[in-house]
C-alpha cells in the first residue's frame, strides 16, 4: 500500500470529486470528502453486493472537509462507529444524510473522539493498532438504524466467517462507481487475532482479484453472526490488491474490537448515547 498523507491526500482527491458528482453534491461544500484513505481501505470490490437492509441500514457515509470520505456505522441514534485515521485532528466532519427521491443533504458532527492508543504509521504500515473512533451527531441519523457492538468469538481461526460494508468505490480510482452502500463475505486468514484480522475472499485466498474493501470503506463494520444475529467486532482499517500489491480486491485488514469495546461503549454513554 502507499504510504504518506501528501500522496494519500493526492490520490483521494479525484475519488472524492467523483463521489461528489454522483452523489450531486456541490465539491466544495464535500471537499470535504483526505485523510480517508490513507488509502488505507479502498472499496468493496470484486462484485460486493449492494444492501441498504440488513446490515447495510446501519451505514453511513462520513465526508471531511480536506476531501476525504469514509464508511461509518451507527451504534446508537447519534453515535457513529469509524475508523480512527478517516477522523484525525485538523478537519471538520459531517454526515452525509438522504432525504425524499435520495438527495442528500449534509448532517453536522458534534464530537470526534479518537482512541488514545492509535499510531497512525502503525495503521499505514498495516500492523496492529487501535484505528477505532466515534462520532456524535448533532441529531439521530435519518433513516438508519444501529447496528449492536460486540466481539468477535474467541478464539479467532483461520477460517472465520465475517461480513464487511461499505461505501467505497468497486473500481480502484473511478469515485463514480462509490456511494452506494455494498457487502461482502470474506473469511479469516494468516494468525488472526484480538489485535487484528486479515480477511481474504474465500473463493480467491487474496491471491487473485477478488471481494475486498477499496477507497471508502476504511472505517465500515465487520460483522459476525451471532445466535440473536450480526453484531459489529471490528471496524475495516486497510486494503491491499492480490499478493499483497498496493490496490484493493486482495487482503482486507480489520481491528477487532476485542480490546476496544469497553472504551467505545464508555464514550458513548458519556455523551448520552444510552448503549
Amino acid at each position: 500500500m502507499l504510504r504518506g498523507t501528501s500522496l494519500i491526500r493526492r490520490l483521494a482527491m479525484p475519488v472524492a470529486r467523483g463521489i461528489a458528482a454522483a452523489m450531486k453534491i456541490h465539491v466544495l461544500t464535500i471537499a470535504a470528502l483526505a485523510l480517508l484513505a490513507a488509502t488505507p481501505a479502498d472499496a468493496i470490490v470484486g462484485g460486493g453486493a449492494p444492501s441498504a437492509d440488513g446490515v447495510g441500514r446501519s451505514v453511513v457515509t462520513i465526508v471531511g472537509s480536506r476531501g476525504n470520505f469514509c464508511t461509518g456505522a451507527l451504534i446508537a441514534p447519534k453515535i457513529v462507529l469509524t475508523a480512527a485515521h478517516c477522523v484525525q485532528p485538523g478537519a471538520d466532519y459531517k454526515i452525509v444524510e438522504y432525504g425524499a427521491g435520495k438527495q442528500p443533504s449534509l448532517q453536522d458532527v458534534k464530537s470526534v473522539a479518537i482512541h488514545p492508543a492509535f499510531k497512525m504509521e502503525a495503521m499505514l504500515a498495516h500492523r496492529a493498532t487501535a484505528d477505532v473512533a466515534l462520532l456524535q451527531l448533532n441529531a439521530p441519523a435519518n433513516g438508519k438504524t444501529p447496528s449492536t457492538l460486540g466481539a468477535p468469538n474467541i478464539p479467532i481461526i483461520v477460517g472465520s466467517r465475517f461480513t464487511i460494508a461499505g461505501i467505497g468505490v468497486t473500481v480502484r480510482g473511478d469515485g463514480k462507481s462509490g456511494g452506494t452502500i455494498r457487502v461482502a463475505g470474506l473469511i479469516a486468514t494468516g494468525k488472526p487475532g484480538t489485535l487484528q484480522i486479515r480477511l481474504v475472499d474465500p473463493v480467491g485466498q487474496g491471491t487473485r482479484d477478488g471481494l475486498g474493501a477499496c477507497t471508502g470503506d476504511s472505517g465500515g463494520p465487520v460483522f459476525e453472526d451471532k445466535p440473536t444475529g450480526p453484531v459489529i467486532v471490528g471496524v475495516v482499517s486497510w486494503s491491499t490488491g492480490p499478493n499483497g500489491s498496493a490496490g484493493c480486491g486482495g487482503m482486507t485488514g480489520v481491528t477487532p474490537l476485542t480490546l476496544y469495546r469497553d472504551w467505545l461503549v464508555q464514550t458513548a454513554r458519556q455523551w448520552g448515547g444510552g448503549m
